[in-house]
């Protein structure tokens, strides 16, 4: 199974970019406004579900699997392929924080398009967080 890993430095509170990730119904305004252009939490959803649009017109239904406020990481799962597992994680660091979003998915296909997905999506976290 392919795992994509991406890593970035940012130069913000750690406890910032954690309070953005996990307002999950608000990617589109708090954490990475213009990557993705609107959130839906899912009010029919047994377990909370948000719908992400993203800037590039794909719609994803993504379960919320865990948020851990202690490691400030959250998972999710992406619903109607074969398998997904994406965890982004917030840590202090020199300067502001570090973000890590890793992915595992199936098929492959599915894994190399959403791999220049995810770092495009740290890439503009950094620009929205510092200022960009």
């Amino acid at each position: 199974m392919p795992t994509i890993h991406h890593e970035i430095e940012i130069a913000a509170a750690p406890e910032a970019i954690w309070d953005a990730a996990c307002d999950v119904g608000a990617l589109h305004t708090r954490l990475v406004p213009g990557f993705v252009v609107d959130t839906e939490m899912l009010a029919d959803a047994v377990t909370p579900t948000r719908r992400v649009t993203f800037a590039g017109g794909v719609i994803a239904d993504e379960v919320i699997v865990a948020i851990d406020q202690e490691r400030r990481r959250l998972v999710w799962s992406v619903l109607g392929i074969e398998h997904h597992n994406g965890a982004l994680q917030v840590f202090a660091a020199p300067g502001g924080a570090r973000v890590t979003w890793t992915a595992d998915a199936l098929p492959p296909s599915f894994a190399e398009r959403i791999a220049p997905m995810m770092a495009a999506g740290l890439q503009r976290m950094k620009a929205h967080f510092e200022g960009g």
